[in-house]
C-alpha cells in the first residue's frame, strides 16, 4: 500500500479502496476517504440539529495524530456497513428506480478503518508484524433522536489487529473506548492513547513467547480443562480467570493444532506459546463476527 502524507490542508490525500486481508470483511464494503467526504451526508442529533463528529473527521484526526507520533503512516484502509439511504426533498414523490444519482443521499451506520506504520516491524517465527492503528465508529450506539451529547468511539493500536464493522476488535496491543463531546477532545484522547503505547515492551512480550512451549500431553490437558470450564460450579468459576472461549472455538484450536499452515505443532507434538496464542486468536477471529 502506498505511503502518503498529509497535504497542505492537513487532510489525507485521495485514496482508492482496495481488497484488504487485514479486515474481517463480512458484509462490509471498501471505500475511499475522498468518496466519504464528497458524497456521504453527516447525520445530526434530531432535537438540536447539531452534527455528529463525522466518521471522516474521526479518520482524519487519527491519521494526523498517528503521523505526528510515528512519522511514516500508510493510507488508511476503510470499510463500511449498514447503509442508511435517503433522498433530497425535491425527489420525495419519485419512485426509487427513477431517482437520479444527485437525488440520493446516504451515510453508513458502521465504519472501521486501520493504518499500518511500516517503519515499526518485527519478525517472529517467520511472521512479519507491523504496528497498526485504527478505529471503529458505530452510530447505532448513539441516540441521534436526542440532543447532542457524549459520543462514542473505539481506537486501537497493536501489532496484530483484526476488525470488523460489527464492533468486533481483537488486538494484541491496546484498545480504548473513547467518550467525548467535541473534535478537540477526541484528538486529545487519541493522542493520549497512542502516546502511552510502549512499542518495545510489546515486542519483547511477543518475542519471549517463543521461548516457552507445551508438550502434546500438556496441550491435551489444557484442552480438557478448557472444555470443563463451562460446567464448573459458580463458586469455583468465581475463583479463577474467565475463559471466554466456547466448545466450538476450542475445537477449532485443536483442529488447527494439527493442520494450521503456520502455527501447528512441531513434529514431536509440542507447541510454543507464540503459535498457541495465534491458534486462539484465529479461532476468535473466525467466530466473533456474525456478518
Amino acid at each position: 500500500m502506498e505511503v502518503q502524507t498529509l497535504n497542505q490542508n492537513g487532510v489525507i490525500p485521495e485514496t482508492t479502496p482496495v481488497h484488504d486481508l487485514r479486515f474481517l470483511e463480512s458484509n462490509t464494503q471498501a471505500i475511499a476517504l475522498d468518496e466519504m467526504r464528497n458524497q456521504h451526508i453527516i447525520p445530526v442529533f434530531v432535537k438540536d440539529n447539531e452534527q455528529i463528529i463525522s466518521p471522516q473527521q474521526f479518520i482524519d484526526t487519527t491519521y494526523e495524530i498517528t503521523q505526528d507520533i510515528f512519522s511514516n503512516v500508510d493510507t488508511p484502509a476503510i470499510r463500511l456497513s449498514h447503509p442508511v439511504k435517503g433522498r433530497v426533498p425535491s425527489a420525495k414523490d419519485k419512485k426509487a428506480a427513477e431517482l437520479l444519482p444527485e437525488e440520493k443521499t446516504v451515510y453508513y451506520e458502521r465504519m472501521a478503518f486501520l493504518m499500518e506504520i511500516p517503519d515499526i516491524t518485527n519478525e517472529i517465527n517467520g511472521q512479519i508484524l507491523s504496528l497498526t492503528v485504527g478505529g471503529v465508529r458505530a452510530l447505532n450506539h448513539e441516540n441521534l433522536y436526542s440532543y447532542k451529547g457524549i459520543e462514542k468511539f473505539k481506537v486501537f493500536i497493536g501489532f496484530k489487529v483484526s476488525v470488523c464493522t460489527n464492533l468486533c476488535i481483537s488486538t494484541d496491543g491496546y484498545m480504548g473506548n473513547i467518550r467525548v463531546s467535541s473534535p478537540a477532545e477526541l484528538g486529545t484522547k487519541i493522542r493520549e492513547l497512542l502516546s502511552n503505547f510502549n512499542v518495545d515492551t510489546s515486542l519483547e512480550h511477543y518475542e519471549r513467547m517463543k521461548d516457552y512451549e507445551l508438550s502434546e500431553q500438556q496441550f491435551a490437558h489444557m484442552v480438557g480443562r478448557a472444555k470443563m470450564y463451562q460446567y464448573l460450579p459458580k463458586e469455583v468459576k468465581s475463583d479463577i480467570p474467565e475463559l471466554a472461549f466456547g466448545d466450538n472455538q476450542i475445537g477449532t484450536v485443536v483442529k488447527e493444532y494439527y493442520k494450521d499452515k503456520y502455527f501447528s505443532r512441531a513434529e514431536n507434538g509440542s507447541i510454543d506459546l507464540w503459535n498457541l496464542y495465534n491458534l486462539f486468536t484465529s479461532a476468535n477471529k473466525g467466530s466473533c463476527c456474525g456478518g
